[in-house]
């Protein structure tokens, strides 16, 4: 199993927190979308032997694009890989592009699964992250879309400063009342260089305090598994048979290939990414030149990535892989490094399983770092 990511590098406007790879201004776009076809084109051998089972619109803002642009970048991957008969296609979608109209439009087309970033159904919370929709527009596509599409995800972020516990559990109550089948839900984390980063510095805004985001996390947790969703990884929950196959290949450590600028590819041995810079990815392309870097992985950095992945999901990190695939020197590390964290009741080992707690679930990222290998070779 192997998946495309296509990046599509283009928003309406600039949400305070993100610090992804995109443009506001549109004059490229139809350029932009015949070089990510051409960059498609030439890879198709990196998957030679693979069978395409995810691809993924992400971005960016995929839903800028025209049903037919869409159309377009999935018939230059049928044309160039070998696609499964039932392919998970999904677009990432911001509530307002997603007319009665438009989403009708998508319905008819390839794609089968939309990834809605509705972010909080509350006014001030929109205002203070500057997202392109209101809270109107949220819930009016999500009752729009539901009727269309049975396979929809929705994101929802926590921690916002001025978030009270139970307006956080009121953002989950609606979105469960439109029976979505799968949430991402993710902590606010000020990244420098963005436009919240200085709002805060300039103290207009009070920064995001982790006691709350931890709370905030407990009642998504207890809420959705309430309500039969199954927490797969730290940011995901989803029904049975409703989990994204395209990030789960991520945690699995599957094969993908990332087109467009800034994209991310891993091939099993080593990781490329491309330039994150729109014209300089234009130029390479028409040159027929791929432009990315690309690094070989070492025995620590695979370690260190499925120890990473592994802890953040139910599959957690399997010490007979560890044993296998890197050898009883990281066993023994892995071993050492966890006593403290067996011992606070942060991580428990079953079926020779490592996996975090409950108590540890929020913590499992600061775990993951202290589970680390460095410098070993």
């Amino acid at each position: 199993m192997s998946g495309i990511y296509i990046h599509i590098p283009f928003c309406k406007q600039a949400c305070h927190y993100c610090d992804f790879h995109f443009s506001t201004s549109m004059k490229k776009k139809e350029e932009m979308v015949l070089a990510i076809a051409k960059e498609i084109e030439m890879r198709k051998s990196e998957f030679e032997n693979e069978i395409v089972e995810t691809i993924y619109f992400g971005g960016g803002t995929p839903s800028v694009l025209t049903s037919e642009e869409i159309e377009f970048l999935i018939v230059a991957v049928y044309s160039n890989y070998k696609v499964s008969e039932n392919p998970e296609i999904t677009l990432e979608a911001n509530p307002d592009d997603l007319s009665r109209e438009r989403i009708i439009e998508l319905s008819k087309s390839p794609i089968n699964r939309l990834s809605i970033g509705i972010q909080s159904f509350f006014e001030e919370d929109l205002q203070l992250m500057n997202r392109a929709h209101n809270s109107a527009e949220a819930k009016k596509c999500l009752e729009e879309a539901t009727q269309y599409f049975d396979n929809i995800s929705l994101d929802l972020i926590y921690g916002i400063p001025g978030m009270s516990n139970e307006k956080w559990k009121e953002n989950i109550e609606t979105a469960l009342a439109f029976g979505i089948l799968h949430i991402s839900s993710y902590a606010l984390t000020v990244e420098p260089k963005t436009a919240l980063n200085k709002l805060i510095q300039t103290g207009k805004i009070a920064a995001p305090k982790d006691e709350v985001a931890q709370e905030h996390f407990a009642i998504l947790v207890e809420t959705l598994e309430a309500n039969d969703f199954i927490h797969y990884e730290l940011s995901n929950f989803g029904k049975a048979n409703y989990f994204s196959k395209n990030n789960s290949a991520y945690w699995l450590g599957k094969k993908y290939i990332g087109i467009g600028p800034s994209a991310h590819s891993y091939d099993g041995v080593s990781r490329s990414w491309n330039v994150s810079n729109n014209s300089i990815y234009l130029k390479s392309i028409q040159e027929n030149k791929l432009p990315n870097e690309i690094e070989i992985l070492s025995v620590a950095d695979r370690y260190n990535e499925y120890v990473m992945t592994g802890l953040r999901t139910i599959w957690g990190v399997s010490l007979d892989r560890i044993e296998n695939e890197f050898g009883s020197a990281y066993l023994k590390y892995l071993d050492a490094q966890a006593q403290k964290f067996l011992e606070d009741d942060l991580v428990f080992i079953e079926n020779n399983i490592l996996k975090p707690t409950k108590k540890g679930k929020f913590l499992t990222d600061g775990i993951a770092s202290d589970l680390f290998y460095l410098n070993l070779e």
